[in-house]
């Protein structure tokens, strides 16, 4: 088990910033990908971002490219996602994930992919 914490949610008006973190217990992040889904009301979780173990190679969701940024710091187990320049259509629950068993630069995108998720942040971007 890998046990995933995510904090940082909260109620934004459009046009803000927030930022998510993700600590991590047990192994160290060298050992996995780490990555960021969400999932919106009435609508399937996707994709938003991802770094690879060796923290060199990133990717994100096409809706997400320009605005968002993840980093992680190793020496505190943390993955973050900063995110900027938020819409409405950001509003949902985000989820961080940990991928094991793959390269060190890969940076896998699907839900399946992962083996431990977090419980979830409630973000929530007003108009």
């Amino acid at each position: 088990q890998v046990p995933l914490v995510e904090s940082g949610g909260g109620l934004v008006q459009a046009g803000g910033s927030l930022r998510l973190s993700c600590a991590a217990s047990g192994r160290t992040f060298n050992s996995y990908a780490m990555g960021w889904f969400r999932q919106a009301p009435g609508k399937e979780r996707e994709f938003v971002a991802v770094i690879s173990r060796s923290g060199s190679t990133t990717s994100y969701g096409d809706s997400v490219k320009g605005r968002f940024t993840i980093a992680i710091n190793n020496a505190k187990n943390t993955v973050y996602l900063q995110m900027n320049s938020l819409k409405p259509e950001d509003t949902a629950v985000y989820y961080c994930a940990a991928a094991l068993g793959y390269g060190l630069e890969s940076v896998p995108s699907l839900q399946y992919q992962y083996a431990y998720w977090g419980q979830g942040t409630q973000v929530t971007v007003s108009s």
